[in-house]
């Protein structure tokens, strides 16, 4: 059966600067919305950090680079941001068309109201809050390709007669259509052909959490992503078919407070700065006229 995904239609984006951004197909920033500032990524064994302002609301800006449709399928905390569920890669997401840029500012809650994503403490996240800890502190953004419909070749018509195609000898094999696989390709009836149908799972590669690298102890409870207040968000529904049921990139942001980061060593702490230091010292100062007495 086919699943509707849910596609942003409008939106008044402030730029954001690509140099914060992460991602190829697409690009991924994290905003904080209460003060326009783009969280910076500061990479650290293997994985992206960005540090988050507690109480503060945020929003994870997403960019489509391509000249197609994209399907962005999004979890927070290891929750999907459009259902609740615990997210997989074959739920539903957004759709972005060529070029769109959108902010996804919190839980969807109908289509028109979204509950705000806001820095919160663990404790107080809507993942640990409904029994789901292990993944807490993690953006993921699983990007899709749409699958293109088939070109169909039609032979030019001389006098009103078709053009007769020579059929290819015996000893000659035709060659496969753009994306098309030595596989048989699911026919158009099939749940794994249908748009925002549940991708069947690989037996190899089972689907498996956004998250599942150890946490890194830290000396403050971590942060979360908390169900703040109601906000209007309007969204319409659409259709995506996707290339693969694997998607065509993964987008993964690590999170936490700028104390823990610093604890952590995500964060390099800076050097004291010397406000008296002089480039000059032995040089004297340069005298001007004084004040008069009294």
């Amino acid at each position: 059966m086919k699943r509707i995904l849910y596609i942003a239609i409008c939106a008044a984006l402030a730029p954001t600067c690509e140099a914060q951004a992460l991602g190829g197909l697409a690009q991924v920033t994290i905003i904080d919305r209460d003060s326009g500032v783009a969280l910076s990524p500061h990479y650290y064994q293997g994985e992206y950090w960005v540090a988050g302002r507690p109480g503060a609301r945020y929003a994870v800006d997403i960019r489509n680079r391509l000249g197609e449709r994209l399907l962005a399928v999004t979890s927070v905390d290891g929750v999907n941001v459009l259902s609740g569920a615990t997210a997989a890669w074959d739920q539903a997401g957004y759709v972005f068309s060529p070029g769109e840029q959108y902010r996804i500012t919190g839980w969807r809650k109908s289509d028109t109201e979204v509950a705000a994503f806001t820095f919160t403490e663990s404790p107080n996240s809507y993942a640990e809050r409904t029994g789901r800890p292990a993944n807490v502190g993690v953006i993921g953004v699983a990007v899709f390709r749409e699958r293109q419909p088939p070109v169909v070749y039609s032979p030019p018509v001389i006098g009103g007669t078709p053009l007769r195609q020579e059929a290819p000898r015996a000893d000659e094999s035709a060659p496969m259509a753009p994306g098309e696989s030595g596989a048989k390709a699911p026919m158009a009836g099939d749940s794994s052909a249908a748009a925002g149908a549940l991708a069947q799972n690989s037996p190899s590669m089972p689907a498996q959490p956004l998250s599942s690298v150890p946490l890194i102890p830290a000396p403050a409870p971590k942060l979360g992503t908390g169900h703040g207040v109601r906000e209007y968000s309007y969204v319409s529904h659409t259709e995506f078919l996707r290339m693969q049921t694997q998607p065509n990139e993964v987008i993964r942001i690590r999170y936490d407070s700028l104390d823990n980061l610093l604890a952590m060593g995500v964060i390099k702490r800076p050097r004291r700065w010397t406000p008296t230091a002089n480039p000059f010292p032995d040089s004297p100062e340069p005298q001007y006229v004084p004040d008069p007495p009294g």
